[in-house]
């Protein structure tokens, strides 16, 4: 669990990232979530998009990839998830 100091520090190292992927009509499905997965082992964070044909709420597509994935919401803002999981690397220092 991420304390309010380590998610203000992650949303503002997330500013200035784009969205890698793209959460579309067919939901948040496995497949996707082994490859945002795969994401957040090699970069820890990382902002993911919703579409407008997206059938899940950002709230619900933001629970289901946490729960898939094993990773930490740091923050949802519009059709925007900023997520982090540390990984070996340790590239954020929290």
């Amino acid at each position: 669990m991420l304390t309010s100091k380590q998610k203000k520090y992650l949303k503002s190292e997330a500013h200035a990232l784009k969205p890698i992927f793209q959460v579309g009509k067919d939901g948040v499905g496995m497949k996707q979530a082994n490859s945002i997965n795969d994401a957040l082992k090699a970069k820890e964070l990382i902002k993911v998009k919703l579409l407008d044909t997206c059938p899940q709420t950002v709230n619900e597509a933001a629970l289901e990839i946490s729960r898939l994935t094993k990773a930490e919401v740091v923050h949802i803002i519009g059709h925007t998830i900023i997520l982090y999981k540390a990984s070996e690397k340790g590239i954020y220092q929290i």
